[in-house]
């Protein structure tokens, strides 16, 4: 058994290689902690993914990095946002925690001080980083999102769903075929780009919807998303439940639509709102026969009040029914994950493998259908709960450690003051893509795990203040700087509605590390990206299969 590496120390991971001590870190911050780690290898990382008990596999490099090489069953968890995401993502504190980065960045002591403080007992990580892993012989992955990614790509090829091309779907168009054309993408990203005469059913609502936009069985029903894996989970959804319609997914989505040339639609909005009862009634009779297939397992309040009490087992309770109807009330404690998108992206939602997962929606089909993917995709405790709730609002992020001192703030009357006195240095640790949309003018990029590297290339002037999207992670920062720091409290937003105006002057500190972008966010080689996104999706199975820890099944 690996042996144990006591009291990691934050002082040996905040220096240069030859000892002196990082640019952006002050003694106070350099503090010995009580983590105690375990080093794993790569063949025993790989042997915990396949013992059935539960598991984070954390990697805390920034998401571009994560982006372009990792473990497949790891979750991207920047350093930079620890303490934001870390909470919602493996709520239990005694999860059984890998830890993984570049190997020899210091990113992993630096983790395991703040968990250990937050109370995480159970912390391992990759001996040798990501790079061990590839030497060990074992595969690595590129891009976000990988596991449903590969899951849809698994679901055509094991089921044989039938596809159509973008210029045969335009031609049935021109030829007047009775048909509709279902984007099953949530509905911001319909109205960012659609295909013409497509309505909006975001996916887990396909099922219930579908009867009310193609009453007649003779109808072609036509599903498509962005690229692949939602249209192809979509039509594979309405064939599994039954529908007596020929069913096909719109091979490539949008995108392909886009590189065989034909025109697309921006600012549409076609929504089937109102679901009747005749479709309601042949929605849950057909999703009850998907539930006695793949034996999805109903629960009532007690059941998930059991779950909730016992402390041995993680538990995530998603709400998957539209965002507005969750808005509108849901059950104490569930968070928004429309089905379609917790298919598409689990990894986002669900941190811990192996853990219980309750879905909720009271009209038990999108629950449902949503279980039969998860079960399908390896998630093998998954558990549906009939019912709504009176709780209204999204429940706020765990913070994990103490927020930052109020002292240390400043209003954003005050920062504008020294702003236009020209009496402020202002570093903005705000995402990225986020940034560029506008920021404080005058603020500087950086990443915030690599602070001192961004202010070591900034010209200081007057006070160093640090803000973010909402203030948070810049009050987190302020104590880690070697210069004296405070921060705006409430961060862009507050300066915004304090009605001060925002910039998209962009000063980088840093490289956009932090944020892989979509193929259509890449404005200067958006044909080229998109090409390279379909032919990544469509190589994932051979490399899914050559990695040997999937569970996939149908």
């Amino acid at each position: 058994m690996p042996g144990l590496v006591p009291g990691i120390h934050v002082l040996d991971t905040l220096k240069d290689v030859d000892g002196r001590a990082k640019p952006g870190h002050d003694d106070e911050s350099i503090m010995p902690s009580q983590a105690t780690i375990r080093p794993v290898t790569p063949r025993t990382a790989k042997a915990m993914l396949g013992d059935g008990r539960e598991l984070a596999l954390v990697d805390l490099r920034e998401e571009l990095l994560f982006s372009r090489s990792h473990l497949l069953w790891a979750r991207s968890v920047p350093l930079s946002r620890l303490e934001l995401r870390f909470g919602r993502l493996v709520p239990r504190r005694d999860t059984r925690i890998v830890l993984c980065d570049g190997g020899g960045d210091g990113l992993v002591e630096r983790a395991a001080s703040v968990l250990s403080k937050a109370g995480y007992t159970d912390l391992s990580f990759l001996e040798g980083g990501i790079g061990a892993w590839e030497q060990a012989g074992f595969e690595l992955f590129s891009g976000v999102n990988v596991p449903s990614k590969a899951f849809g790509e698994h679901i055509e090829h094991a089921c044989g769903t039938p596809s159509i091309s973008a210029q045969e779907l335009d031609e049935l168009m021109r030829s007047g075929t009775d048909m509709v054309v279902v984007d099953s993408r949530p509905f911001d990203e319909y109205q960012r780009v659609s295909i013409p005469t497509a309505t909006n059913v975001p996916g887990a609502e396909l099922v219930l919807r579908i009867h009310d936009i193609a009453p007649s069985s003779d109808t072609l029903v036509v599903v498509n998303c962005a690229g692949r894996t939602r249209s192809i989970i979509g039509a594979q959804s309405l064939i599994n439940a039954g529908l007596p319609n020929k069913v096909v997914a719109l091979r490539n989505g949008t995108m392909g639509w886009s590189l065989a040339g034909l025109a697309t639609e921006k600012d549409k909005d076609r929504r089937q709102l109102d679901v009747s009862d005749r479709c309601r009634t042949h929605a849950l009779l057909a999703a009850e026969r998907v539930a006695s297939r793949f034996g999805i397992p109903r629960i009532n309040r007690a059941g998930l009040d059991a779950f909730r009490a016992d402390t041995t087992r993680t538990l995530y309770v998603f709400d998957v029914r539209n965002p507005d109807e969750y808005a509108a009330g849901h059950v104490e404690g569930a968070l928004s994950a429309p089905g379609g998108q917790l298919v598409q992206a689990t990894d986002q939602y669900a941190g811990t493998l192996g853990a219980r997962i309750v879905l909720v929606d009271d009209a038990a089909v999108r629950a449902i259908m949503t279980a039969s993917w998860l079960k399908q995709m390896g998630w093998h405790d998954v558990f549906v709960l009939a019912e709504t709730g009176a709780e209204t609002g999204v429940p706020a992020a765990p913070l994990l450690g103490n927020p930052p001192p109020h002292e240390r703030g400043i209003d954003a009357a005050e920062l504008s003051e020294l702003v236009a006195d020209d009496h402020a240095t202002v570093v903005d640790l705000s995402l990225s893509p986020t940034y560029r949309k506008g920021h404080i003018p005058g603020a500087w990029f950086a990443i915030r795990a690599r602070l001192g590297h961004a202010l070591s290339r900034i010209p200081m002037n007057g006070e160093l203040i640090l803000t973010s999207e909402d203030g948070v992670l810049a009050g987190l920062a302020s104590s880690e700087t070697r210069v004296p720091a405070r921060y705006l409290r409430g961060g862009n937003a507050a300066w915004e509605a304090a009605g001060f105006t925002l910039s998209t002057d962009a000063r980088m500190a840093d490289e956009p590390l932090d944020a892989w972008l979509k193929p259509y966010e890449r404005p200067n080689d958006t044909v080229n990206a998109m090409s390279e996104y379909l032919a990544w999706e469509t190589d994932l199975l051979p490399r899914i299969e050559r990695d040997g820890t999937t569970r996939f099944m149908t």
